[in-house]
């Protein structure tokens, strides 16, 4: 199940209701809404590579 929810006073508050029964465990992922550049933040990335892979895709 997928379910968007917001952070507040450090909890989360789902935005619909939960099919869950009091007290049952679950696992969460989270994934921000960083945009593009909240996925790229991390990745180094050099100019000439990606000329390379570029090339490479383009034939």
């Amino acid at each position: 199940m997928i379910v968007k929810a917001i952070y507040e006073n450090n909890l989360l508050k789902p935005q619909e209701k939960l099919d869950l029964k009091e007290g049952e465990e679950v696992d969460i992922e989270i994934k921000s809404k960083g945009g593009i550049f909240g996925l790229l933040k991390n990745w180094k990335l050099d100019s000439q590579s990606l000329k390379d892979e570029l090339r490479e895709t383009d034939g």
